[in-house]
């Protein structure tokens, strides 16, 4: 290691959020696949001269290089592209930014620092991805918070009723208690409770109902709210 610390070069990765630092400077919050979420240091990207402005922006598969002893680290390089060579594509749809900032904010708050997550990685490619082609939103929405649920080790179980274990009934309406799991109802389920048949499709990635997203929305809200708290 050089007296400037470790040095890691070309790690494929997205900037989540940036901010103004100094006269020309900005630091990065960012979301590497083997390094997990860390901040940067990037000397000079705002100034009029800067090659880089256009580079480091949120949603886009990057390059990045950095040194230092820890975090933050120091930008030392960036460059379109991510780890299978695919070029910057452009940003999203307008109709799609607030989403898309909806997922860095996921990110921001419920990541480790400095905790690698590939896999979880890989579910933010895919939901950027499905933004991009102009997909329905919300089933992409549903897929990222469910595999960040079950990724950071919170994941919900969609086969069995929370007080028995007995198996969900597609004819049976629950409610979901975040800390606890779906809890079956015996009276009028009401406003906010969640069918059973819901909670099977949401199992089997069947996002193609407006029922079971309204339901699923309502269920990843809740047990993302907790965890938040």
């Amino acid at each position: 290691m050089s007296r400037h610390g470790r040095r890691v070069e070309l790690a494929p990765g997205y900037v989540l959020h940036h901010r103004a630092w100094r006269d020309t400077s900005r630091i990065l919050d960012v979301f590497a696949r083997d390094h997990g979420r860390l901040a940067l240091f990037a000397r000079g990207v705002r100034g009029p001269k800067s090659k880089l402005a256009s580079v480091l922006q949120p949603f886009q598969p990057l390059l990045l290089s950095w040194s230092g002893h820890g975090d933050p680290g120091q930008l030392t390089r960036a460059e379109p592209g991510g780890e299978d060579g695919r070029e910057a594509t452009g940003p999203l749809p307008p109709a799609a930014l607030m989403s898309g900032w909806y997922l860095n904010e996921l990110l921001l708050k419920l990541t480790t620092r400095l905790d690698p997550q590939p896999a979880l990685f890989g579910a933010y490619e895919a939901a950027l991805g499905a933004l991009r082609s102009g997909a329905a939103v919300a089933p992409g929405l549903r897929r990222f918070e469910m595999a960040l649920l079950e990724l950071l080790g919170y994941g919900l179980d969609l086969q069995h009723e929370a007080r028995t274990g007995r198996p969900i009934e597609p004819g049976s309406y629950y409610h979901f208690h975040a800390a606890l799991g779906f809890v079956a109802l015996s009276s009028d389920p009401g406003a906010e409770a969640v069918s059973g048949a819901s909670v099977q499709a949401l199992a089997a990635d069947r996002l193609d109902d407006a029922r079971t997203l309204d339901d699923a929305r309502r269920v990843m809200r809740a047990a993302l709210d907790h965890l938040l708290e």
